[in-house]
């Protein structure tokens, strides 16, 4: 009976944990150890289970984000949360996808973790200021303050997004296309002026350790890594023998289009593109093998 209450939340707790962590990994992780806390209480003195749930993995969460921070500082290179499929619904209900944007997650990073928490049960699953209160150990006014300052850091730096997601997948197929042709010409006119490329490999793999800025820049580093030489090279850096066969496609990642590279079946890297007025302002690299393997 336990395990079958648990089940029935399972969604909810990876995707608060996960909009916490950024990490998917991280998220499954702070679930597995929210149900161990689960199986030793007794189910029947519990008046909301939804709400004990979700107060222990916040918390766990909560305080693994504090672990984390510490880490990420010497991060080799810039940190990128790690990708996840929303194919199908994936991990997260169609209703809630935008609040796993990539460009979203990025800007929850400048948070501190508990605002970061706030922020997540507040305006993404609708939680009242009294029941946060109640799961993080703190005042209602405390609670009102944390959400206020957190929705006013989010606001000011949160990027414009496209809502028609078949215009934003047109430009990312039109994209791709550019990069996959070499036509430095067609790529420049679909890149915004102060275009960004933010690469993450963890220096896992040879990239980039700065963000790109300019959109000739931009179109000339992204020509270099798709031509014959750059994909040699990265097949080196990535311990991938020569001849290893690729598959690109164009699949759901975190509520939106999103080029994903395999090799033999595995996943090397994902491309994400941040659209806005039919150009690209940001582009998100992700090729660190340990963020990417879970695809």
């Amino acid at each position: 009976m336990g395990e079958e209450t648990f089940a029935e939340h399972r969604e909810i707790l990876v995707g608060v944990a996960y909009r916490i962590l950024g990490s998917v990994v991280e998220a499954e992780d702070v679930v597995q150890e929210a149900w161990l806390r689960w199986a030793e209480v007794d189910a029947g003195v519990v008046e909301n289970v939804r709400a004990f749930l979700v107060r222990v993995t916040t918390n766990l969460a909560i305080d693994r984000l504090r672990r984390l921070k510490a880490r990420r500082e010497t991060y080799v290179g810039p940190w990128l949360p790690e990708p996840v499929s929303t194919e199908g619904g994936g991990v997260e209900r169609a209703e809630l996808a935008d609040s796993v944007e990539l460009a979203m997650l990025v800007v929850l990073e400048t948070l501190s973790p508990l605002e970061r928490a706030v922020f997540v049960l507040r305006e993404v699953f609708g939680f009242s200021h009294a029941e946060i209160g109640e799961a993080i150990g703190r005042a209602e006014p405390a609670v009102r303050q944390l959400a206020r300052r957190a929705r006013g850091h989010v606001q000011e730096r949160r990027p414009r997004f496209d809502v028609d997601p078949v215009e934003r997948r047109a430009v990312t197929e039109r994209f791709i296309g550019a990069c996959a042709g070499g036509d430095l010409k067609g790529l420049m006119e679909l890149l915004a002026k102060d275009v960004t490329l933010v690469t993450d490999s963890g220096g896992r793999i040879r990239a980039p350790r700065r963000v790109i800025a300019g959109p000739e820049k931009v179109a000339r580093f992204l020509l270099a890594v798709s031509s014959d030489e750059g994909i040699d090279h990265f097949l080196r850096s990535a311990g991938l023998a020569r001849g290893t066969s690729f598959e690109l496609a164009v699949r759901e990642m975190n509520g939106a289009p999103a080029l994903v590279v395999s090799a033999d079946g595995n996943a090397v890297s994902v491309l994400s593109l941040v659209v806005a007025d039919g150009r690209v302002e940001t582009i998100y690299l992700m090729a660190n093998p340990e963020k990417i393997a879970h695809l």
